[in-house]
């Protein structure tokens, strides 16, 4: 038995604050476990009165005859700890605090709060909350609303975990107008004790659960530890589909940063990562999050990209049809023998193509034979239908023709029955019958998408890793180095020995105090060569006009050494000037951004994506954490929009993408090998053909001081 049995199907309930005046918290959970069909037993606890709802009260929990299972406490901080310390010499084995004032508003409450979960965590007690809505459990053998919501949704297998208990209450409300269930629901508030991995644990054990919907806030594990542990659920053959959305995402300011990959890693990106490595599907709103749901609880999924389109109206099919193609779907081409099977039963002025258009006054056999012949042509993987109501449309026997094909297919089916009153019947029996529907096309879609998202990372290949050797002994001696010198900012000549020994190729360079040396440097080097002003206080050098690449010949030298000085004083006047960097040009390769980035909540993640000066113009980054291996690398490869680029563009060899992938594994060895390295941008990096590596072209590594 899971110890959170006790919260989610307890036997026997105690509510602590149980009130006899309607309309306060304590009255309205009482009255909500009563009528909601509870098939346990029940206990108001109040020692002012009498009866609550005409049921017995007690003054304490103590009084109680028969043991409990779970204690709701609905008091204020103070009472609650002492109500609690009563359970647990009772002998609960779960309570949910519903009641305020604790560690969301500080103080006094945080205190109690603390020593309530102390309490919990030594009797081996589960807690849920403080300040929450409650539990609620609609199976049929539970029949539990412990909350303060009016509304006991259907029995469904889907399962609602929220840390805000308003958005909760209009959830529901939303849930019951779509006819849509849950299997579980839950509020988790402060999240002093029972948190969200907690409650993934257990459904993903629960035989009424195959999708887990999550409104997160903040996560409070560490990101490695959900990670770890996520993504072995949302794997194998037995897989919870988790779909989550986050709030807050968006940065209220930007961070100064030393680097670009400093100034792009801002929390939202972290949890983007979170999400990705777990397995984990995000939503933008509210609305999409029902969307996807709907579309992972009917439990059939496209084993392709290929999809077909049925419509009613030329509109919205190109509509639902520019959605697929953003959601990674592609229209499938019919065989002959469909084509021809369909110019059977659609008029001569139909389209026989995907889209198919049947036609504005297509009755329920045009749909019905449509989506019969479509589903069975081998090339397509999945269905999508939309009907718009018209004067001749029968909403509710296209819908039953659905149905009954649906029932024999084990493509998935999707539909847009577009408006809401005229299509409300067949809306309806699409939902009682668990085929996902949606009021708009590109809704439809991008649930399609969605699906197809879950099934490609159920279906991926555990690559090979690479045997990776580092120097970490020398590493370690650049970096003490450095820091026993206080020196925390390191440029090319530091920071390329660094990169070394983890791998990376590296410029022929040296550093050029005045215009004679420098030309001597060159001269020596060979051209053509870069030029790059080096200041600890001129980090970004492009933006001070400090670098001047293609530098052919000793005046090209002498002209680039001016013109730099002359320039990096006049954006920074009090900057320390080192010298001139003089470096072998970089071959001709694609640019991309490798970076480091130590986050104070996650630790270090790694950022990759499209490099030069406009990278946080483009944003064309993705950011991962530990753990991390090739498939990471190669996901976050894959992941960015300029991939095409690195594939071969239009007839351009392709670049060396397995260089890339050691990379990013090697910083984050890095990383984790020299906690001290606080942020790191390898930019640009140069990636060649395949085969012929990487080159770093320009580096900036901030270190910070160690812990004493």
């Amino acid at each position: 038995m899971d110890k959170l049995d006790a919260n989610f199907a307890p036997e026997t309930i105690a509510v602590i604050g149980a009130s006899t005046q309607k309309g306060k918290v304590g009255h309205d959970i009482f009255a909500n476990i009563l009528s909601g069909g509870y098939t346990g037993t029940l206990y108001p606890v109040n020692p002012k009165a009498k009866s609550v709802l005409s049921v017995k009260c007690y003054t304490s929990i103590a009084n109680i005859p028969d043991p409990i299972d779970l204690a709701m406490i609905i008091l204020p901080p103070k009472a609650a700890l002492q109500s609690v310390k009563e359970c647990i010499a009772k002998g609960v084995k779960g309570i949910v605090i519903v009641s305020a004032g604790f560690k969301e508003v500080g103080g006094e409450g945080a205190q109690i709060e603390i020593k309530i979960k102390s309490l919990c965590t030594k009797a081996k007690v589960r807690l849920v909350g403080p300040n929450c809505l409650g539990v609620i459990n609609p199976s049929p053998k539970v029949s539990l609303n412990a909350s303060f919501s009016s509304r006991m949704p259907t029995p469904g297998n889907v399962s609602f975990i929220s840390q805000s208990g308003a958005l909760c209450t209009a959830v529901l409300d939303y849930a019951a107008d779509k006819g849509f269930g849950f299997s579980k629901f839950i509020s988790i508030g402060n999240k002093a004790d029972v948190d969200e991995l907690d409650l993934l644990r257990y459904y993903h054990n629960d035989p009424d659960t195959d999708v887990v919907m999550i409104y997160m806030e903040e996560l409070s594990r560490s990101a490695q530890e959900f990670i770890s542990e996520v993504r072995d659920m949302t794997s194998g053959t037995n897989p919870t589909h988790v779909i989550a959305i986050k709030s807050g995402s968006s940065d209220a300011g930007a961070k100064a940063a030393a680097s670009h990959t400093g100034a792009l890693a801002g929390s939202d990106a972290l949890y983007d990562a979170i999400f990705n490595m777990a397995g984990i599907l995000r939503c933008a709103t509210v609305n999409q999050l029902f969307d996807y749901a709907q579309a992972f609880a009917a439990n059939k999924y496209p084993t392709g990209d290929k999809i077909a389109i049925i419509t009613n109206a030329g509109g919205p099919g190109i509509i639902a049809t520019d959605m697929s193609e953003q959601s990674g779907l592609k229209l499938a081409k019919f065989s002959e023998e469909t084509i021809k099977e369909l110019r059977k039963y659609l008029p001569a002025t139909a389209n026989f193509h995907n889209p198919v258009d049947v036609i504005g006054d297509a009755a329920k056999d045009r749909y019905e034979n449509t989506l019969a012949t479509v589903l069975s042509d081998r090339g397509v993987d999945a269905a999508l239908i939309i009907l718009t109501p018209q004067s001749m449309t029968d909403a509710i026997g296209t819908a039953e023709a659905i149905v009954s094909i649906a029932k024999n297919s084990i493509k998935p089916i999707v539909c847009s029955f577009m408006g809401v009153v005229d299509v409300s019947d067949g809306v309806k029996l699409l939902q009682q019958h668990k085929i996902p529907v949606y009021q708009f096309p590109e809704s439809a879609a991008r649930s399609l998408g969605a699906l197809r998202k879950g099934v490609k990372w159920l279906s991926r290949k555990i690559l090979p890793q690479f045997d990776l050797v580092y120097d970490v002994e020398k590493a370690n001696k650049i970096i003490d180095g450095c820091m026993k010198t206080g020196k925390t900012v390191l440029g090319e000549l530091d920071g390329s020995e660094l990169l070394q020994c983890y791998g990376f190729k590296t410029l022929p360079m040296a550093l050029a105090v005045n215009k004679k040396q420098a030309l001597q440097v060159a001269d020596q080097m060979g051209y053509p060569v870069v030029m790059k002003i080096v200041s600890p206080d001129i980090l970004h050098k492009t933006d001070a006009g400090g670098v001047v690449v293609g530098v052919k010949d000793g005046r090209g030298v002498e002209n680039a050494f001016e013109i730099i000085m002359e320039k990096s004083k006049a954006y920074n006047p009090d900057a320390q000037i080192e010298g001139i960097l003089i470096q072998k040009m970089a071959p001709k390769g694609k640019e991309v951004i490798l970076g480091l980035s130590k986050d104070p909540v996650f630790g270090h993640a790694v950022m990759f994506g499209l490099g030069g000066i406009f990278v946080e113009v483009y944003k064309d980054v993705v950011f991962r954490l530990s753990p991390m291996g090739r498939n990471v690398a190669r996901r976050m490869v894959k992941s960015i929009k300029g991939y095409p680029i690195l594939k071969g563009w239009r007839g351009e060899k392709p670049s060396d993408i397995e260089t890339i992938e050691k990379h990013i594994i090697s910083l984050k060895a890095m990383a984790d090998n020299h906690p001290m390295i606080k942020e790191l941008d390898i930019n640009p990096l140069f990636v060649h053909e395949e085969g012929q590596g990487a080159t770093v072209a320009d580096i900036i590594i901030r270190l910070e001081k160690k812990e004493i």
